[in-house]
């Protein structure tokens, strides 16, 4: 049995990991920190967690927590994870603050300076599940990063393709709590609306990690749509000369090769087309696509549920991984579909 804190807890994600955590046989929330809401029981800020009995604290420096989750704001994560980890906690940190293996990409993308530079391992089990497990702090990816990498890695890997384009639509909640007039009801109801459309911090985080493999040219541009959960990334990308030959069927078979171990990971048939209800509330991610059109445009498809494979399952995935337990642990339930 290990000792968790959740430094954060009132947002989506915190809430998220509240209801994963708190069936895991493994594990004791042992603090849930947040100073706006200090002595407040959870589930007056989480209503679907009215039972469980704990309420919000201040963080405490003399933590004794095994593993931290800093479900922080970016900028926020820097300020305390390097006293955290002198406490001898393991952290898993849901901010942008340690993704970046340069960390001037970082401070490109955020438009922050980073004051604690440290050593983390990328926390996407299905590339650096042996890293993860030796780590002591794991930098979560982000959502949009999670659904986009895992529909390009093998194109990448294999060499398949050296330009991509990629469209995810986003569910509101990847938003967060707090409101605003973007995602107020009758701005993003019945609308599809695009931002950042080419200046997205999160193309730096995927290009640098599909940049390990192969050298690719990555174009990135995030649409909100009128849901709650989910993202459904689309990517486009063209043949090589050297895949000129490349059919569908192949390339599905690339696919269930590379993710054929990978626990959450479901390739599907050429054609098929990834359902958000099928992964929603689920960590599982749905791949799909796999179509070639006749002047080489290769589209593959991915599904996650933005705010458990996106955020807060993955986060619990690397606590598993970390903590030497099973793998699915607490996250290993289908989606609700419909």
């Amino acid at each position: 049995m290990i000792k968790v804190t959740i430094v954060g807890g009132s947002g989506y994600t915190g809430g998220e990991l509240i209801r994963l955590l708190i069936n895991h046989p493994e594990v004791e929330i042992s603090a849930v920190t947040s100073r706006q809401y200090q002595d407040l029981p959870i589930y007056k800020v989480h209503p679907h967690l009215r039972g469980v009995e704990l309420k919000f604290t201040d963080l405490k420096s003399d933590s004794d927590a095994d593993v931290v989750f800093t479900a922080t704001p970016h900028g926020s994560s820097m300020k305390i994870v390097p006293d955290l980890l002198e406490t001898g906690s393991k952290v898993i940190d849901l901010s942008g603050d340690y993704r970046f293996r340069d960390f001037s990409i970082y401070e490109k993308w955020y438009g922050l300076k980073h004051t604690a530079p440290l050593d983390a391992v990328y926390g996407l089990p299905e590339i650096y599940r042996e890293q993860i497990r030796k780590a002591d702090l794991i930098a979560n990816p982000g959502c949009f990063p999670t659904g986009g990498i895992l529909a390009t890695l093998p194109l990448s890997k294999e060499k398949i393709a050296d330009r991509i384009v990629i469209d995810s639509k986003t569910g509101v909640s990847g938003g967060g709590v707090k409101a605003s007039e973007a995602f107020h009801f009758p701005n993003i109801s019945d609308n599809i609306n695009p931002y950042n459309i080419i200046k997205h911090r999160h193309a730096g985080e995927i290009q640098e990690k599909l940049n390990e493999f192969s050298n690719i040219k990555l174009s990135f541009t995030p649409h909100l749509v009128p849901v709650i959960r989910g993202i459904l990334t689309t990517s486009h990308s063209f043949r090589s000369d050297d895949n000129l030959n490349l059919s569908s069927d192949k390339l599905n078979e690339i696919y269930k090769k590379e993710y054929k171990n990978e626990p959450f990971v479901k390739v599907l048939e050429v054609g098929e087309i990834p359902r958000l209800s099928s992964v929603r509330g689920s960590n599982y991610v749905h791949i799909g696509g796999f179509e070639i059109d006749e002047v080489g445009r290769i589209v593959v498809i991915s599904a996650i549920d933005n705010l458990v494979k996106g955020a807060s399952g993955q986060a619990i995935q690397n606590m598993n991984l970390i903590c030497k337990f099973k793998e699915n642990e607490s996250i290993n339930h289908f989606g609700l579909h419909p």
